[in-house]
């Protein structure tokens, strides 16, 4: 068969880690490209060019066009896309797995389905939380209790800090403007480490949807896994955000939270947790592309082998 022209899509191993990648960018009102192993992103300020392996998550808000050749570069790349609202508030995500493995996927779907196991996932994803506590002689009814007094005492701590009021989380996904600054600020910095992490998720071929502390609801997952850092990043920044009142306070808001990110490396912590989750300390699979056929005695044995003869 006749090699097709072009750039040749990268191997599984040629390509950069999640937790080496940037976090997320944020492009609206402009035409999304490629030119060789770049995005690119044209508008009437001119051309940007954007190098696929090195970005985890391309937030598309409101006015961009995107082409198929742009969106095979993406897919090769494993970057996930996430469609945006207006300000950001409402997305819908897709991802590619940076692994050909679906060792966790599968670990993910046993201890879910296992109720000693998920209640044990449960338990650690708390312990995070509670970094430096004991916590493993409470029920999960005493966990949520403190969770949620942890979380009363970072909002009221936040609003003392900046003198912003705090009359609790109200917002309307359809109409943004019909929140506080507060509230607005906190949906425009969520949905920036939602994506984040629906692409570490999606990179490590977990699934969105299993998730254990969130449940019945195709984002899950990702919802468990961005709750274990609202705490230090997207809620202080809403507080501080709100306090100065800018102009932009949504892209105010992406860009403090980005740099947040960036500095207290979540996307890193992120893969080290999720692997920490499943009992597992390897880093990601991104060797060969391993395929077994199920036993249901030896549980898997070699695929690409005749068995007529056993």
């Amino acid at each position: 068969m006749a090699e097709i022209p072009g750039i040749k899509k990268p191997s599984i191993q040629t390509l950069s880690q999640i937790k080496d990648r940037m976090t997320f960018i944020y492009l609206e009102r402009c035409k999304i490209n490629r030119e060789d192993s770049a995005i690119t992103a044209t508008d009437e300020n001119g051309v940007i060019h954007i190098p696929a392996a090195s970005i985890s998550v391309l937030l598309l808000g409101p006015g961009t066009d995107v082409t198929h050749r742009a969106m095979e570069l993406i897919g090769d790349a494993g970057v996930s896309i996430v469609w945006v609202g207006e300000h950001g508030v409402r997305y819908y995500a897709g991802g590619c797995a940076l692994t050909h493995s679906s060792r966790l996927l599968i670990r993910q779907a046993e201890y879910v389905s296992n109720q000693r196991k998920h209640l044990a996932v449960v338990r650690k994803m708390y312990m995070l939380r509670f970094e430096g506590e004991d916590v493993s002689g409470l029920t999960l009814q005493q966990l949520r209790g403190r969770e949620g007094s942890r979380m009363r005492s970072v909002y009221r701590n936040c609003s003392t800090r900046t003198g912003v009021k705090w009359n609790g989380r109200e917002y309307d996904p359809d109409d943004f403007s019909a929140s506080d600054p507060v509230n607005q600020a906190l949906s425009a910095g969520n949905v920036c480490l939602y994506g984040l992490a629906h692409a570490v998720i999606c990179a490590l071929g977990c699934s969105p949807g299993l998730g254990f502390v969130h449940i019945g609801h195709e984002l899950s997952f990702v919802y468990d896994i961005a709750d274990l850092y609202k705490a230090e990043t997207t809620i202080p920044i809403a507080f501080e955000i709100a306090a100065e009142n800018p102009d932009d306070l949504p892209g105010k808001t992406r860009k403090r939270v980005r740099d947040a990110i960036a500095g207290s490396h979540i996307l890193e912590r992120m893969v080290k947790d999720i692997k920490y989750l499943f009992a597992s300390d390897d880093d990601t699979d991104e060797g060969g592309e391993p395929l077994y056929l199920w036993d249901d005695r030896q549980g898997a044995v070699d695929y690409g082998k005749s068995y007529g003869d056993e």
